[in-house]
């Protein structure tokens, strides 16, 4: 494997990330990445979700294709070679029974046939053929790779994502109103399977050489996570506490690093809340589609750093320079998404640095 990507970056990358973590770092941690066309103009870039690739690729063959992805990636800055098995938001709905229906854009979860909520009781099945090939491809791809790329967990999802995808979206709104108690029983239950194959994947991941990442641009030295509830856009602050928060910090007490996906204008309800959560590192803010650009919210995003968090954001490089400029720089990992030139990079690099 030929990456752009030496000895002494991964010791810079240890150094300044653990020191972030900690609180130490006095700048903001800033990721770049650029993608050169594929190597072999026959083989476009892979589609980032693994599941599209179905249960029947040899696991070499389905790593070859992402090999070749990581070997044509420049990462500049606080950027590292990274690779997850992506096999789709809430991936656990299918340990547990749902459909896995993957297209070249994302991955849904179909109930063939939704039981009475009192009837349904998940379960840990160590056979089931999509967590055999997370497992099989997360392990092998530490073995193939873990020396010189930091391979991540799959995206387990969240206690109600999950449970929305057994249940449908709208049969597990209604029961939060018609059948309160067995949804709390349901999330309990969900969370201790959460727990169970997240362990399993840290000790998986934890084998190799390059540290710890989740599905979000992330790098850890220790066990960490990007937790999530997309379902609690949907409801109120007193469900939240009652169905989410408890799920949220048994996740936080189960890593070193945990930090939440906060996602949209609907999820701000529940900040006070997340952020008085000891264990919680840190919130990933993301406005959502329309909303205007996290650079544009920058009462919120000082509200997390005065909690003591820290944050991650997705943004442009103006925005960066926009929020660096009026929050100052401590406490943010920002991940650029222009797709800049090498000299471009260089140069939005130096501008933030003394900005």
């Amino acid at each position: 494997m030929q990456l752009h990507f030496t000895d002494e970056d991964w010791a810079r990358i240890e150094r300044d990330w653990t020191a972030w973590w900690a609180g130490e770092l006095d700048r903001p941690l800033v990721m770049v990445e650029r993608v050169d066309p594929p190597a072999d103009p026959a083989r476009p870039h892979p589609i980032c979700f693994a599941a599209y690739y179905g249960l029947d690729m040899p696991v070499d063959e389905l790593l070859d294709r992402y090999q070749a992805e990581l070997e044509v990636t420049h990462w500049y800055g606080d950027a590292f070679p990274k690779w997850w098995p992506n096999f789709g938001p809430g991936i656990a709905a299918a340990f547990l029974g749902a459909r896995a229906h993957a297209t070249p854009d994302t991955v849904w979860f179909d109930v063939l046939a939704p039981r009475p909520i009192a009837d349904l009781r998940p379960a840990y099945d160590p056979f089931n053929p999509w967590w055999q090939r997370v497992c099989e491809v997360t392990e092998r791809a530490v073995a193939r790779w873990g020396d010189r790329v930091t391979v991540g967990y799959t995206d387990i999802g969240g206690n109600l994502d999950i449970l929305a995808s057994l249940r449908t979206t709208q049969n597990l709104l209604a029961d939060l109103c018609d059948a309160p108690g067995e949804v709390a029983r349901l999330s309990r239950e969900v969370t201790g399977l959460w727990l169970r194959y997240y362990a399993e994947l840290e000790g998986l991941v934890a084998r190799g050489r390059r540290g710890r990442s989740p599905w979000a641009p992330l790098w850890s030295p220790a066990s960490c996570y990007m937790l999530q509830s997309d379902f609690a856009y949907m409801i109120s602050p007193r469900m939240f506490e009652r169905f989410v928060l408890p799920d949220v910090a048994a996740c936080c007490d189960a890593m070193e690093n945990a930090f939440y996906h906060l996602d949209g204008k609907g999820q701000i309800p529940h900040l006070d809340m997340l952020l008085s959560l000891e264990r919680l590192a840190g919130v990933q803010w993301v406005p959502g589609d329309g909303a205007p650009p996290p650079e544009e919210w920058l009462p919120l995003l000082k509200r997390i750093l005065d909690a003591g968090k820290l944050c991650q954001l997705c943004v442009t490089a103006a925005g960066a320079l926009k929020i660096v400029r009026s929050l100052g720089g401590k406490g943010f990992a920002l991940y650029v998404t222009d797709d800049l030139t090498e000299d471009e990079a260089t140069d939005f690099l130096r501008s933030i640095a003394t900005a």
